[in-house]
């Protein structure tokens, strides 16, 4: 699973070796992308990519459950980060993420210049919309339901003696 984000977007590659006339040949399963949310555009580089990563587990979990994977990355911050030991509330909630992953998941760092499958998809990303299959919708905030008190029956008491 090669994963990238950029300013822009959010990209990620899977791919599956196979034997083909006793060599390892890689080839391609699937290609996502989707553009970054205006609250995304604030993270960090290293934030990204750890959004960039829960995300394409969370839309490539059809591929990879039960299977042993390596996760690829031009980000080598993406280890250490996921294994703070005093997180923030977004690596928290990510740590969570993936906590199903963690033992068929190994996380690699390839360099960037070499980097190009997700590196593209996540510099020129689908529009996340309803017609992109990576879409992310955004959330919406809680509704919250405003009862009325009654201030009448203030004086009454809740228990009879």
């Amino acid at each position: 699973l090669y994963i990238d984000a950029s300013g822009d977007g959010l990209g990620a590659a899977l791919h599956q070796v196979q034997i083909i006339n006793d060599k390892p040949v890689e080839g391609p399963i699937c290609f996502i992308s989707r553009q970054i949310k205006p609250a995304e555009a604030r993270y960090g580089a290293s934030q990204m990519e750890c959004l960039c990563l829960v995300w394409a587990l969370e839309k490539l979990n059809y591929f990879l459950e039960g299977c042993v994977f390596e996760v690829i990355t031009d980000c080598t911050a993406v280890k250490s980060l996921l294994n703070v030991k005093t997180p923030n509330r977004h690596m928290l909630r990510w740590q969570i993420a993936i906590k199903e992953y963690r033992c068929n998941m190994t996380i690699a760092h390839k360099d960037g210049n070499t980097h190009k499958n997700a590196d593209g998809l996540s510099r020129w990303p689908l529009p996340n919309n309803i017609d992109n299959p990576a879409y992310v919708p955004e959330e919406a905030s809680p509704q919250i339901p405003i009862e009325g008190i009654s201030v009448t029956d203030l004086n009454t008491t809740f228990f009879e003696e």
